[in-house]
């Protein structure tokens, strides 16, 4: 059974928010849907995990959609997931064993977007599932990077909390560590506890500067005081 552009594109709204019988009643009739991809290689899978809606995520792993599938630009319904914050499909599809270290084309992983955007739970969430702490995109960044420069605080405590694990001098392909970044971005809390954890002060980036180089001088002065 075909359908129309605009039914496939119904369908796939609908999905997107949370219309759980809606959808039901369009897989009833034609079961294809469930892994038909829309133009933007993305299963109704991919839109339900947005909405947030539980119920309908389960409805459609239950009817096989499978859960690691890629979208054209290598967005996982997990990654998906993780980016807009939704808590409870994150832990029901790693539950259904989905892939917490996948990757989009640009390299970004759910525990990125979730450092990001300062989503505590699935930050956590993720790291007691196995997500590489160190995970790094095309440009080199880790979770920490992304945390300690948008000033997400949190995020970076819980990072620390999984110390033994955490490479916290790592580079991206600019050379900057989390603390040149942090430094650079003048975000106070996040240079405290980065130093306070053995980040290193006399990291030189690509342009052969430091993190202090970087840091407004009231800043440099305080991380000096705390090294």
């Amino acid at each position: 059974m075909s359908v129309s552009a605009n039914e496939e594109n119904k369908i796939f709204n609908e999905a997107y928010s949370g219309n759980i019988e809606f959808v039901k009643s369009q897989v009833e009739k034609n079961k294809n849907l469930v892994t038909t991809p829309d133009s933007n290689g993305r299963h109704l899978l991919h839109w339900a995990a947005l909405s947030g809606k539980i119920e309908l995520v389960q409805y459609l792993l239950d009817q096989g959609s499978p859960v690691n599938h890629p979208d054209d630009i290598g967005m996982t319904p997990l990654i998906l997931s993780a980016s807009a914050g939704k808590v409870q499909v994150c832990h029901l599809l790693i539950s259904k064993g989905a892939n917490v270290n996948g990757k989009n084309d640009e390299g970004h992983s759910a525990l990125q977007y979730a450092a990001s955007k300062g989503w505590n739970d699935i930050v956590k969430m993720l790291l007691i599932n196995h997500a590489d702490i160190n995970v790094a995109d095309k440009r080199g960044a880790t979770p920490l990077h992304r945390a300690a420069s948008q000033g997400k605080t949190a995020v970076v405590k819980i990072l620390l909390d999984f110390g033994n694990q955490l490479q916290i001098d790592a580079k991206d392909i600019y050379g900057n560590t989390a603390l040149h970044l942090s430094c650079e971005e003048n975000r106070l809390e996040e240079a405290k506890l980065l130093v306070t954890h053995g980040a290193k002060l006399d990291v030189q980036n690509r342009d052969k500067m430091t993190p202090l180089d970087l840091a407004p001088p009231p800043l440099a002065r305080l991380l000096k005081e705390l090294a």
